[in-house]
């Protein structure tokens, strides 16, 4: 898709993107860079991903009529089921494409970052799919507040190492990724799990979640006579989900866009993850984009009660899907998320991921028509955040 919405030969989404990495990984990104289009076009390579996105991954995922979700809200409400993919979110639709490309260039490990865990679970699963080794890095306070995800990438064979500098979460886990590459650039593939890092990593991770979109129309066409809905809503940390959620629809301006970030304790609160509020222009784990910092260009410590929003960038697609107004950015706080979380498990009978619960969070500071068709993407489900739940509504 040639247009302004998607990424240019250099990787760059309007004045966001580029490739800012070390000397030592130019060789590896730059072959990627060469690659991973003429790797994805190939008839074997198509084969093998659609087959597995059915067969393994269980493709197509529901698109649900949320009845009385609908009635509350006095619109029309679906529900993209991502959280009925294999392993439990939108994830594994993109590990199992970067497996693929990895094996393809001839890789022998496979290392990666994860904060919710869902992203280390859907890498631990491809690599024991083909046998490749797979270290997960992970924040200490993420993989206590996360232990059943830990457990699944130990059992599926994965080897996990906590990150424990800085605020001991996804950012410090990316940090600690990147300097295993850099050591070991020759045999290694990051598969990295969102819409960040260097080109060509945010549009190649788009393109594989773009499956989410191309269900999207056929499902809307078949469901309601028009393949294309009054708005789709999506979380964003990263924010891989969204962009696949939107990749299909961003040249048609008559879908509204809205991206839900995690406003934390509030957004002036000094704990959020609202990067399109709260940052400015930098560069941040090889790509320009917003990020939040301070004044001297030192990354601030995001926070949020979902483990997988509480990333202080936001990919430089979305960056730009921000700045040129294509997308309405809104935010959700922990309380907000939380409570919306809990109206979908007691309308629907549906337990959403904390992240997808802050987009369902969206629809109270939206005045819809009662004949808009609404799609949230339900980017993951919530059997890993049981545990904060429990906790928080002291069950």
């Amino acid at each position: 898709m040639k247009n302004s919405y998607q990424a240019d030969k250099n990787g760059y989404y309007g004045e966001f993107g580029g490739a800012f990495v070390p000397e030592m990984l130019y060789p590896n990104i730059e072959k990627l860079k060469q690659e991973y289009i003429k790797i994805m076009q190939e008839v074997s390579f198509q084969k093998e991903f659609q087959q597995l996105l059915k067969d393994y991954v269980g493709r197509p995922s529901p698109l649900y009529y949320a009845k009385r979700l609908s009635e509350k809200y006095k619109t029309k409400i679906y529900l993209k089921r991502e959280d009925l993919n294999h392993t439990g979110a939108h994830k594994i639709n993109n590990t199992i494409g970067q497996i693929l490309i990895a094996k393809r260039l001839g890789k022998k490990r496979i290392i990666a970052e994860t904060g919710a865990g869902q992203h280390g679970v859907a890498t631990a699963t491809v690599c024991a799919l083909t046998g490749i080794e797979c270290i997960v890095y992970m924040g200490e306070i993420d993989i206590a507040r996360q232990a059943p995800n830990v457990a699944r990438m130990k059992m599926l064979g994965a080897t996990v190492i906590p990150a424990t500098s800085g605020s001991k979460t996804l950012k410090d886990a990316t940090n600690e990724a990147i300097r295993d590459w850099i050591n070991k650039p020759e045999d290694t593939f990051y598969i990295i799990g969102s819409v960040v890092g260097p080109h060509p990593y945010p549009d190649m991770v788009a393109r594989f979640q773009s499956v989410i979109s191309e269900e999207m129309k056929r499902q809307l066409k078949e469901k309601v006579g028009t393949e294309n809905p009054n708005y789709i809503i999506a979380c964003v940390g990263g924010g891989s989900n969204a962009a696949g959620a939107f990749f299909h629809y961003l040249e048609n301006e008559k879908v509204k866009l809205i991206a839900v970030e995690a406003a934390g304790k509030g957004i002036n609160s000094g704990e959020s993850a609202a990067t399109s509020l709260l940052g400015k222009e930098g560069v941040i784990h090889g790509s320009r984009t917003l990020l939040m910092q301070t004044n001297d260009g030192q990354i601030t410590e995001p926070y949020s009660i979902s483990a997988g929003l509480d990333y202080p960038g936001v990919g430089p697609q979305h960056a730009h899907l921000f700045k040129s107004g294509r997308a309405k950015f809104l935010n959700a706080t922990d309380e907000e998320a939380m409570q919306a979380g809990l109206e979908l498990c007691k309308l629907e009978g549906i337990i959403p991921a904390i992240e997808s619960a802050h987009a369902l969070a969206a629809l109270d500071k939206i005045e819809f028509k009662k004949d808009d068709i609404v799609v949230v993407n339900l980017s993951g489900r919530g059997d890993k955040d049981l545990d904060t739940y429990i906790s928080y509504f002291n069950y």
